[in-house]
């Protein structure tokens, strides 16, 4: 089964719990780092459709509103976790990409760009495990 890219209207869950499996998620202390990195991934071949940049107030509340409806099943999951950071940091200010990367190669290079630019964060999403890319 191939994986979909993600959009701000269409955000991939398991059970209530976030999962854009094929994507890399990075946090970068500002938002103007995250739009240099978005920049940086462009000049790489990486097309406008497969970037969402998020600023820390749409981030935390994406992952406030979908921390209210996951279900029982996801709550101990690491990928909970993981959103519960996510809120953290985005509280901090942090800017957001989430970057379409299904392929290892394409992860790899967007793992460069996020460490060069002082990513805090970055994990892709697999099927069954997420990665730490930092």
């Amino acid at each position: 089964m191939a994986v979909q890219r993600m959009t701000k209207t269409q955000v991939p869950v398991s059970f209530g719990a976030f999962k854009p499996v094929g994507h890399v998620v990075i946090a970068f202390p500002d938002d103007a780092a995250a739009q240099q990195a978005a920049r940086d991934l462009r000049a790489l071949g990486f097309g406008p459709e497969d970037i969402l940049f998020y600023t820390g107030e749409e981030e935390g509340r994406e992952m406030r509103e979908l921390l209210e409806g996951v279900s029982g099943t996801a709550e101990f999951g690491h990928e909970i976790v993981l959103m519960r950071r996510y809120c953290e940091l985005a509280r901090e200010g942090c800017g957001w990409l989430i970057v379409f990367a299904p392929e290892d190669e394409q992860a790899l290079r967007v793992g460069e760009v996020a460490h060069r630019h002082g990513a805090r964060l970055a994990e892709r999403y697999h099927r069954l495990v997420v990665e730490d890319m930092l």
